[in-house]
Protein backbone atom coordinates (compact mmCIF):
# COMPACT_ATOMS: atom_id res chain seq x y z
CA UNK A 1 0.00 0.00 0.00
CA UNK A 2 1.68 3.28 -0.83
CA UNK A 3 2.12 6.03 1.45
CA UNK A 4 -0.86 8.26 0.27
CA UNK A 5 -3.52 5.47 0.16
CA UNK A 6 -2.16 4.60 3.86
CA UNK A 7 -2.67 7.96 5.36
CA UNK A 8 -5.45 9.07 3.70
CA UNK A 9 -7.44 5.90 4.76
CA UNK A 10 -5.97 6.29 8.59
CA UNK A 11 -7.64 10.06 8.39
CA UNK A 12 -11.43 8.13 8.49
CA UNK A 13 -9.98 5.76 11.13
CA UNK A 14 -10.04 5.92 14.78
CA UNK A 15 -6.86 6.26 16.66
CA UNK A 16 -6.67 2.32 17.84
CA UNK A 17 -8.00 1.09 13.94
CA UNK A 18 -5.19 3.24 12.63
CA UNK A 19 -2.40 1.78 14.89
CA UNK A 20 -3.40 -1.94 14.06
CA UNK A 21 -3.23 -1.43 10.00
CA UNK A 22 -0.29 0.92 9.65
CA UNK A 23 1.45 -1.04 12.71
CA UNK A 24 3.20 2.52 13.58
CA UNK A 25 3.82 3.95 17.06
CA UNK A 26 0.43 5.48 19.06
CA UNK A 27 2.41 8.65 19.19
CA UNK A 28 3.46 9.13 15.85
CA UNK A 29 0.32 7.67 14.55
CA UNK A 30 -1.54 10.62 16.82
CA UNK A 31 0.45 13.45 16.24
CA UNK A 32 -0.38 12.55 11.67
CA UNK A 33 -3.69 12.64 12.67
CA UNK A 34 -3.61 15.84 14.60
CA UNK A 35 -1.68 17.64 12.00
CA UNK A 36 -4.52 16.41 9.66
CA UNK A 37 -2.01 14.55 7.62
CA UNK A 38 -3.63 13.22 4.54
CA UNK A 39 -2.96 12.58 0.52
CA UNK A 40 -2.32 16.19 0.23
CA UNK A 41 0.13 16.48 2.90
CA UNK A 42 -0.25 18.78 6.18
CA UNK A 43 -2.81 20.97 6.75
CA UNK A 44 -1.96 22.91 9.49
CA UNK A 45 -3.05 26.35 8.67
CA UNK A 46 -6.44 27.25 9.74
CA UNK A 47 -7.83 24.44 10.58
CA UNK A 48 -5.31 23.44 13.38
CA UNK A 49 -5.79 27.08 14.87
CA UNK A 50 -9.94 27.15 14.58
CA UNK A 51 -9.58 22.96 16.49
CA UNK A 52 -7.30 25.38 19.36
CA UNK A 53 -9.97 27.90 19.79
CA UNK A 54 -7.74 30.36 17.53
CA UNK A 55 -9.73 33.14 15.88
CA UNK A 56 -7.49 34.77 12.73
CA UNK A 57 -10.02 37.08 11.89
CA UNK A 58 -8.72 38.77 15.19
CA UNK A 59 -5.35 40.19 15.30
CA UNK A 60 -3.87 38.85 18.86
CA UNK A 61 -0.13 39.04 20.55
CA UNK A 62 -0.71 36.05 21.21
CA UNK A 63 2.09 32.84 19.74
CA UNK A 64 0.68 30.59 17.40
CA UNK A 65 1.52 26.87 17.63
CA UNK A 66 3.82 26.07 14.45
CA UNK A 67 4.45 22.29 13.85
CA UNK A 68 7.46 21.36 11.89
CA UNK A 69 7.69 20.50 8.21
CA UNK A 70 11.16 19.04 8.26
CA UNK A 71 11.67 20.88 4.25
CA UNK A 72 9.20 18.72 3.35
CA UNK A 73 5.95 20.03 1.20
CA UNK A 74 2.49 19.05 0.54
CA UNK A 75 3.22 16.18 -0.72
CA UNK A 76 5.68 14.90 1.70
CA UNK A 77 8.79 15.02 -0.54
CA UNK A 78 11.92 16.64 0.54
CA UNK A 79 11.43 20.87 -1.03
CA UNK A 80 14.70 21.82 1.41
CA UNK A 81 17.29 19.79 1.85
CA UNK A 82 19.11 20.10 5.45
CA UNK A 83 15.90 21.22 7.32
CA UNK A 84 15.37 18.76 10.50
CA UNK A 85 14.80 18.85 14.64
CA UNK A 86 15.23 21.72 16.33
CA UNK A 87 13.62 23.58 19.07
CA UNK A 88 9.82 24.11 19.36
CA UNK A 89 9.00 27.75 18.00
CA UNK A 90 5.67 29.42 18.44
CA UNK A 91 5.21 32.16 15.08
CA UNK A 92 4.26 35.88 16.09
CA UNK A 93 1.98 37.67 13.69
CA UNK A 94 4.00 41.09 12.70
CA UNK A 95 1.71 43.31 10.71
CA UNK A 96 3.81 44.81 8.20
CA UNK A 97 0.73 47.60 7.21
CA UNK A 98 1.64 50.70 8.01
CA UNK A 99 -0.85 53.66 6.97
CA UNK A 100 -1.38 57.29 8.35
CA UNK A 101 -3.71 59.74 8.01
CA UNK A 102 -3.46 61.46 4.25
CA UNK A 103 -3.63 65.57 6.54
CA UNK A 104 -3.08 66.54 10.08
CA UNK A 105 -1.09 65.04 12.48
CA UNK A 106 0.60 61.08 12.04
CA UNK A 107 -0.37 58.29 13.63
CA UNK A 108 1.60 57.54 16.85
CA UNK A 109 2.42 54.62 18.60
CA UNK A 110 4.92 53.77 21.11
CA UNK A 111 7.62 51.01 21.35
CA UNK A 112 6.89 48.80 24.70
CA UNK A 113 9.06 45.86 24.35
CA UNK A 114 11.99 44.99 21.40
CA UNK A 115 12.40 40.90 21.73
CA UNK A 116 13.65 37.83 19.48
CA UNK A 117 11.50 36.39 17.27
CA UNK A 118 12.36 32.83 16.84
CA UNK A 119 10.91 32.54 13.47
CA UNK A 120 12.96 35.70 11.82
CA UNK A 121 16.39 36.83 11.68
CA UNK A 122 15.23 40.32 12.50
CA UNK A 123 13.99 41.59 16.26
CA UNK A 124 10.60 42.51 16.95
CA UNK A 125 9.03 44.97 18.83
CA UNK A 126 5.65 45.60 20.42
CA UNK A 127 4.17 48.65 19.44
CA UNK A 128 1.11 50.45 21.39
CA UNK A 129 -1.62 53.04 20.78
CA UNK A 130 -4.73 53.50 23.14
CA UNK A 131 -6.41 49.98 23.37
CA UNK A 132 -4.08 48.42 20.57
CA UNK A 133 -0.93 46.71 20.59
CA UNK A 134 0.75 45.05 17.35
CA UNK A 135 4.20 42.98 16.30
CA UNK A 136 6.36 45.44 13.66
CA UNK A 137 9.91 44.90 12.67
CA UNK A 138 12.52 47.00 15.01
CA UNK A 139 14.59 48.91 13.57
CA UNK A 140 18.37 49.16 14.30
CA UNK A 141 18.39 51.43 17.30
CA UNK A 142 15.11 51.21 18.54
CA UNK A 143 14.34 50.63 21.79
CA UNK A 144 11.03 50.94 24.52
CA UNK A 145 10.16 53.67 25.70
CA UNK A 146 10.67 55.40 21.61
CA UNK A 147 7.54 57.09 19.73
CA UNK A 148 7.31 56.19 16.15
CA UNK A 149 5.41 57.82 13.50
CA UNK A 150 3.29 57.25 10.75
CA UNK A 151 2.71 59.54 7.58
CA UNK A 152 0.50 59.64 4.50
CA UNK A 153 0.57 62.21 2.93
CA UNK A 154 3.36 63.39 0.51
CA UNK A 155 4.23 67.31 0.70
CA UNK A 156 5.61 69.76 -1.99
CA UNK A 157 8.96 69.96 -0.23
CA UNK A 158 11.03 66.51 1.15
CA UNK A 159 10.38 65.64 4.86
CA UNK A 160 13.38 65.19 6.91
CA UNK A 161 13.50 61.54 8.18
CA UNK A 162 13.34 59.59 11.49
CA UNK A 163 14.43 56.17 12.23
CA UNK A 164 11.63 53.91 12.67
CA UNK A 165 8.88 56.44 11.05
CA UNK A 166 6.87 55.53 7.96
CA UNK A 167 6.42 57.72 5.16
CA UNK A 168 5.18 57.51 1.44
CA UNK A 169 8.57 56.85 -0.59
CA UNK A 170 8.20 60.56 -2.73
CA UNK A 171 8.02 62.00 0.72
CA UNK A 172 11.35 61.16 1.07
CA UNK A 173 14.65 63.16 0.23
CA UNK A 174 16.76 61.33 -2.23
CA UNK A 175 19.33 58.88 -0.90
CA UNK A 176 17.65 57.77 2.54
CA UNK A 177 18.07 54.40 3.80
CA UNK A 178 14.52 52.73 4.08
CA UNK A 179 13.61 49.11 4.90
CA UNK A 180 9.76 47.12 5.07
CA UNK A 181 9.83 48.42 1.20
CA UNK A 182 5.71 48.33 0.16
CA UNK A 183 5.30 46.47 -4.14
CA UNK A 184 1.95 47.56 -4.31
CA UNK A 185 -0.03 50.44 -2.00
CA UNK A 186 -1.51 49.32 0.95
CA UNK A 187 -0.61 44.90 0.61
CA UNK A 188 2.32 45.21 3.53
CA UNK A 189 5.60 45.57 3.36
CA UNK A 190 7.20 42.96 0.44
CA UNK A 191 11.19 43.90 0.69
CA UNK A 192 14.08 44.54 3.48
CA UNK A 193 12.77 43.07 5.77
CA UNK A 194 15.59 40.60 6.88
CA UNK A 195 18.26 41.02 9.92
CA UNK A 196 20.30 44.29 8.75
CA UNK A 197 18.64 44.52 5.27
CA UNK A 198 18.24 47.84 3.94
CA UNK A 199 17.13 49.26 0.42
CA UNK A 200 18.10 53.19 -0.70
CA UNK A 201 16.07 55.58 -2.44
CA UNK A 202 17.77 56.38 -5.70
CA UNK A 203 15.46 58.91 -7.80
CA UNK A 204 11.90 60.06 -8.77
CA UNK A 205 10.77 59.99 -12.20
CA UNK A 206 7.10 61.71 -12.20
CA UNK A 207 4.71 59.92 -9.33
CA UNK A 208 7.04 56.67 -9.45
CA UNK A 209 10.40 56.07 -7.20
CA UNK A 210 13.23 53.95 -7.88
CA UNK A 211 14.99 51.91 -5.05
CA UNK A 212 17.30 50.16 -4.77
CA UNK A 213 17.20 46.89 -2.56
CA UNK A 214 19.89 44.70 -0.75
CA UNK A 215 20.59 42.52 -3.95
CA UNK A 216 21.55 45.39 -5.57
CA UNK A 217 18.23 45.44 -7.82
CA UNK A 218 16.41 48.14 -9.17
CA UNK A 219 12.71 48.75 -8.33
CA UNK A 220 10.12 51.05 -9.72
CA UNK A 221 7.17 51.39 -7.46
CA UNK A 222 4.28 54.49 -6.86
CA UNK A 223 5.45 57.04 -4.62
CA UNK A 224 2.24 56.22 -2.39
CA UNK A 225 3.99 52.86 -1.64
CA UNK A 226 4.91 53.17 2.49
CA UNK A 227 8.57 52.41 3.16
CA UNK A 228 10.35 52.62 7.23
CA UNK A 229 13.12 54.63 7.85
CA UNK A 230 16.49 53.03 8.73
CA UNK A 231 17.85 49.60 8.89
CA UNK A 232 16.40 46.77 10.14
CA UNK A 233 17.92 45.26 13.51
CA UNK A 234 20.43 42.41 14.79
CA UNK A 235 22.42 43.58 11.98
CA UNK A 236 25.34 40.73 13.46
CA UNK A 237 23.17 37.89 13.09
CA UNK A 238 25.03 36.58 10.13
CA UNK A 239 28.21 37.43 11.60
CA UNK A 240 27.42 35.00 14.79
CA UNK A 241 29.45 31.47 14.46
CA UNK A 242 27.25 29.32 15.61
CA UNK A 243 30.48 27.17 17.14
CA UNK A 244 29.21 23.45 17.25
CA UNK A 245 27.08 20.81 15.14
CA UNK A 246 24.75 20.19 18.33
CA UNK A 247 24.14 24.05 18.66
CA UNK A 248 23.40 24.01 14.66
CA UNK A 249 20.87 20.98 15.20
CA UNK A 250 19.19 23.58 18.00
CA UNK A 251 18.23 25.68 15.14
CA UNK A 252 17.03 23.12 12.63
CA UNK A 253 19.86 22.75 10.49
CA UNK A 254 20.82 19.15 9.63
CA UNK A 255 24.25 18.18 7.99
CA UNK A 256 24.92 19.62 4.50
CA UNK A 257 25.18 16.40 1.87
CA UNK A 258 27.73 16.66 -0.62
CA UNK A 259 25.58 17.67 -3.65
CA UNK A 260 25.05 21.53 -1.49
CA UNK A 261 28.83 22.33 -1.82
CA UNK A 262 28.96 21.81 -5.91
CA UNK A 263 29.31 25.06 -7.56
CA UNK A 264 29.75 26.19 -11.18
CA UNK A 265 32.28 29.18 -10.28
CA UNK A 266 35.76 28.77 -9.75
CA UNK A 267 35.74 27.86 -6.23
CA UNK A 268 32.69 29.62 -5.09
CA UNK A 269 29.60 31.63 -6.81
CA UNK A 270 29.48 32.69 -10.04
CA UNK A 271 29.23 36.73 -9.98
CA UNK A 272 26.53 37.58 -12.53
CA UNK A 273 25.09 40.87 -13.70
CA UNK A 274 22.54 42.58 -11.72
CA UNK A 275 19.02 41.58 -13.10
CA UNK A 276 17.11 44.88 -15.01
CA UNK A 277 14.95 47.04 -13.05
CA UNK A 278 10.79 45.64 -12.57
CA UNK A 279 7.95 47.65 -12.57
CA UNK A 280 5.57 47.32 -10.38
CA UNK A 281 2.10 49.54 -12.03
CA UNK A 282 -0.51 47.55 -10.83
CA UNK A 283 -1.15 43.87 -8.77
CA UNK A 284 -1.99 41.11 -10.70
CA UNK A 285 -5.22 40.44 -11.22
CA UNK A 286 -7.28 37.22 -10.43
CA UNK A 287 -7.97 35.06 -13.16
CA UNK A 288 -10.92 32.74 -13.29
CA UNK A 289 -10.66 29.62 -13.40
CA UNK A 290 -12.07 28.29 -16.63
CA UNK A 291 -13.35 23.83 -16.66
CA UNK A 292 -13.58 22.83 -20.01
CA UNK A 293 -15.09 19.37 -20.45
CA UNK A 294 -14.72 17.28 -23.39
CA UNK A 295 -16.87 14.37 -24.50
Amino acid sequence: MSLKKLVSSMSRMSLQEAVLVSGISRLRCAKMLEFGFHSSGFTYGKQKFIKLGIDLSKYSLRPLPLPKTGGRGADGKVQTHGVGGGHKQRYRRVDFVRSGPADGEPFTERITEVRYDPCRSANIAVAASGDRKRYIIATENMKPGDLIETYGGIPRIAVRPKEGNAYPVGALPLGTIVHNVEKFVGQGASFARSAGSSAVLLRKVGDRCIVKLPSKREINIAEQCMVTVGRVSNVNHNKEIIGSAGRARWFGIRPQSGWRHRKNGYNGRKIRPVPPMVNYNKPPSEKLTVYRFTV
